[in-house]
């Protein structure tokens, strides 16, 4: 069964710090390309950062460079995404994203709702 669980969420104040993780289980972890997305109150999905099988961040959102990092344990099938310096516009629902274009494959988590507010 595949699953992918985000945690790390919640409330934090302006300019504080959040860790996102998602740990993957069901599926060969190392195989796929690892995205964050995000979907804020009353706008679209948006790509935040995609993460190589290799760990390399090869995309980001204009938004967030600078001040966001992402990274991957294929050794715990974990992926991670450190968030700085935060902003009440990056309050949304963050999601775990995994894609294997090789096999067609992709696998959506839960969410996680981030909330950034004085």
């Amino acid at each position: 069964q595949v699953q992918l669980v985000e945690s790390g969420g919640g409330s934090v104040q302006p300019g504080g710090s959040l860790r996102l993780s998602c740990a993957a289980s069901g599926f060969t972890f190392s195989n796929y390309v690892m995205s964050w997305y995000r979907q804020g109150p009353g706008k679209e999905r948006e790509l935040v950062a995609t993460i190589s099988r290799i760990g390399v961040t090869t995309e980001s959102a204009d938004s967030v460079k600078g001040r966001f990092t992402g990274s991957r344990d294929n050794t715990k099938n974990t992926v991670f995404l450190q968030m700085n310096s935060l902003k009440p516009e990056d309050t949304a629902v963050y999601y775990c994203n995994a894609v294997n274009n090789y096999v067609g494959t992709n696998y959506w988590g839960q969410g996680t709702q981030v909330t950034v507010s004085s």
